[in-house]
């Protein structure tokens, strides 16, 4: 009778301990985090992410409204870093890191943002929508991104090409859209401060 009693408190120690284990299991991200680098002339461009997936969704103008900024990712925000200073859309930017938020549209290139405090699109948020204007307010540079639409691109991904070594293109894809926008790594600019030092 003894060993029977103890029998069955080791039995219910050891599925106690068993189901203890798998509750602490986690099933897999539906959008998983992702990362691409580049180096391009001086500079590494790095981009942290995550990938959602189709799933046999509507995206862009149901899930994704046409119009309004989005976060260009899933879960936390899409992070873009550049090692050295660079120009994208005709402006200087600073090393660092800097959100990209996306803006759909319906017809014609979508709008690209690179959010100078490197924030959430939901810090944006006003009256449960997002605030358009606070958005513009802290971009560091928006531009029309290169928009071509067609194929499906089932999981979100980012790709960063380095073209000439000179100048980069950055783009996204997801569903049936490409989203791309050139990054000038300013070589020549570089080039000539170091002819200046030696």
């Amino acid at each position: 009778m003894k060993n029977t009693k103890t029998l069955f408190f080791a039995l219910a120690f050891f599925m106690a301990a068993t189901f203890s284990a798998f509750a602490q299991i986690q099933a897999p991200a539906p959008s998983p985090a992702a990362t691409v680098s580049q180096v391009v002339g001086f500079t590494k461009i790095n981009i942290d992410y995550s990938s959602p997936a189709v799933k046999g969704r509507k995206i862009f103008g149901e899930i994704e409204k046409y119009g309004v900024t989005w976060r260009a990712g899933a879960n936390n925000q899409t992070v873009i870093e550049f090692s050295t200073p660079v120009s994208v859309g005709g402006k200087n930017l600073r090393a660092g890191k800097y959100s990209i938020f996306m803006t759909p549209m319906e017809s014609g290139d979508w709008m690209v943002h690179l959010n100078g405090k490197a924030a959430s699109i939901f810090a944006y948020m006003k009256d449960g929508k997002i605030d358009e204007e606070a958005v513009a307010k802290d971009d560091a540079v928006a531009l029309k991104g290169m928009t071509t639409r067609g194929g499906n691109t089932e999981r979100l991904q980012y790709h960063i090409s380095a073209e000439d070594n000179k100048v980069a293109k950055v783009t996204m894809a997801w569903e049936g859209v490409m989203v791309s926008f050139m990054v000038d790594t300013q070589v020549e600019q570089k080039m000539e401060g170091f002819k200046s030092v030696f």
